[in-house]
């Protein structure tokens, strides 16, 4: 499968009567935009701002960050089974609105969304921070269910970036990269010497809000299946998550998984990147066992020699990456595991709930239990009444000048799985 993407760099947002891209700047109708956010009546009103690199900003509660991409060519659209219709997407000609995302924003679980700082030292943390950011903040209709409310704001949120990447359809981008990869048997006799090497992406799908879909289907439902690559970058997976946002994977990093760009970027010169399995994260040990069988005999039917698997979430989740990673190497394929850490304020606790001899090679994006102030902001989108409740917060967070001092959980891509975002270990 061979995707062509277009790469549109917008250098600036700003509101105006008529949507369109000129000379790098995105205008966006307030109007049209409202309009579109405001088909689901289960949201009562929205609110629409911009947040730029380097202002005195302050977002939150963040539920997703999205960019906006356009089908040129080929099979399906941008989010199939979600907004377009189901068929299978990654081949053709795609155009990516880099530089900027849509962010979606609002109470829906309150102590699991994040916290994104245009500047200071909050902003070092989280790779969001570097972006133009449309934010879309929606406020419910009375009484409805929280389930229904996210789906309603997850739904916005895909319209909004279906309908700023069409601004793009016809322009020229800026700078056009190819992805390819090939058939098994295609694949073996094309690089016969080169390591066979695949991507292992558990999703979070632990449900009650904590929840990822593929092609539209609730990952929970599915069996641990195989992918090509550039499916992502069309976005066959999407966020569904209110998990903590220090180790969330948005919909942004879904479509600009650095897993799979990384892996590409070696591709054909020192491993043959053959393909991507996709598995989920489950609360019951059978579904756990279950998957990570599956998982592990994939790994085997397609003859690796390796595999890099990422995690998204902690704590339950460490069991499956821990199952997935001792039976993958039982089945004599090389596994490195990506992961994050709640090792303790002090970084002295047990950074894993799960551990294994087997896992001998691990890259960590973090310890999310470390604390951090964030000074005061000029402004916040949204709103500051859940920061005292936010996941790596506590009752005295919010302090009386305006600071707030927080686990670097609250961050949203703190410390993010799939290494999208800066933090590591020596």
């Amino acid at each position: 499968m061979k995707l062509e993407l277009g790469n549109i760099f917008i250098k600036d947002i700003q509101f105006g009567t008529e949507s369109k891209i000129e000379n790098g700047v995105l205008t966006v109708s307030e109007e049209a935009v409202k309009a579109i956010v405001l088909e689901d009546e289960k949201i009562k009103s929205v609110n629409l701002d911009i947040a730029k690199p380097g202002e005195s900003v302050r977002i939150t509660p963040v539920k997703d960050v999205i960019e906006p991409r356009v089908k040129v060519e080929g099979r399906g659209g941008i989010f199939p089974g979600v907004i377009a219709k189901v068929d299978t997407v990654g081949s053709g000609k795609t155009y990516a609105l880099k530089g900027m995302a849509v962010v979606t924003a609002g109470k829906i679980v309150g102590f699991q969304e994040g916290i994104i700082d245009m500047t200071g030292p909050g902003a070092d943390y989280t790779p969001f921070s570097k972006l133009n950011n449309l934010v879309v903040v929606c406020e419910p209709v009375e009484g409805v269910k929280q389930h229904d409310y996210e789906k309603a704001v997850r739904i916005a949120g895909f319209k909004v970036a279906v309908y700023l990447g069409e601004l793009a359809r016809e322009l020229t981008p800026d700078e056009t990269k190819v992805y390819e990869t090939y058939g098994i048997m295609e694949g073996k006799e094309k690089f016969p010497e080169l390591p066979r090497v695949a991507y292992v992406q558990m999703l979070q799908s632990q449900g009650l809000l904590h929840d990822t879909y593929v092609y539209g289907v609730d990952a929970k439902k599915t069996l641990s299946t195989i992918m090509c690559p550039t499916e992502i970058m069309d976005g066959a997976i999407v966020s569904g998550n209110c998990v903590s946002a220090c180790d969330k994977n948005p919909t942004y990093v879904h479509e600009n998984n650095p897993v799979v760009h990384d892996l590409f970027e070696e591709h054909g010169k020192t491993i043959n990147f053959v393909c991507q399995i996709i598995t989920n994260e489950n609360v019951y040990l059978a579904d756990k066992m279950r998957s990570s069988d599956w998982t592990a005999k994939m790994c085997r039917m397609l003859d690796l020699d390796a595999v890099i698997v990422s995690q998204e979430g902690f704590g339950n989740p460490d069991t499956d990456l821990i199952m997935n990673c001792k039976k993958i190497e039982a089945e004599g394929v090389k596994t490195v595991i990506i992961t994050d850490e709640y090792a303790g304020r002090d970084g002295k606790s047990q950074s894993l709930a799960d551990a294994d001899v087997a896992a001998d090679a691990v890259v960590t994006g973090g310890n999310a239990n470390q604390v951090i102030v964030l000074p005061k902001m000029d402004k916040v989108i949204g709103t500051l009444d859940y920061v005292n409740t936010i996941a790596g917060g506590n009752e005295h967070s919010l302090r009386e000048d305006g600071t707030i001092e927080v686990e670097i959980q609250a961050i949203t891509g703190a410390t993010n799985e799939t290494g999208f975002g800066y933090l590591s270990a020596r």
